[in-house]
């Protein structure tokens, strides 16, 4: 299964959120992570995410959407603002998040 999110021609929306992690232990992270990852699915205008993080704690998602108001829906989702407080007060020592208009996107290598 591949891990990069099958996107469609562009214009579309990304939405990187990079994060480093508190030195808490799961404390209902992962589970909430998964969650988030399942509501985001069934959200109008959802189009895929790409996510990792490394072993100190540094992570980056990218969830990519059709239109710059479904990013506007799914930051406005009761239980997604929900998580993003408790993100703020547990989970994240740090975060930044962006906001992209996807305008030209690439493939490669060719041939594979």
């Amino acid at each position: 299964m591949s891990q990069f999110a099958k996107t469609p021609e562009p214009p579309y929306y990304a939405v990187i959120f990079t994060s480093q992690r508190t030195a808490v232990d799961d404390d209902g992270y992962h589970r909430t992570a998964g969650r988030m990852a399942e509501l985001a699915k069934d959200m109008p205008g959802y189009l895929g995410a790409e996510s990792t993080r490394g072993a100190d704690g540094l992570g980056i998602t990218v969830c990519y959407w059709a239109t710059e108001a479904d990013v506007a829906n799914w930051k406005r989702q009761m239980e997604h603002r929900a998580a993003q407080e408790r993100g703020k007060q547990v989970w994240y020592e740090h975060y930044e998040l962006r906001v992209a208009k996807v305008e030209r996107a690439y493939t490669g290598p060719e041939g594979r």
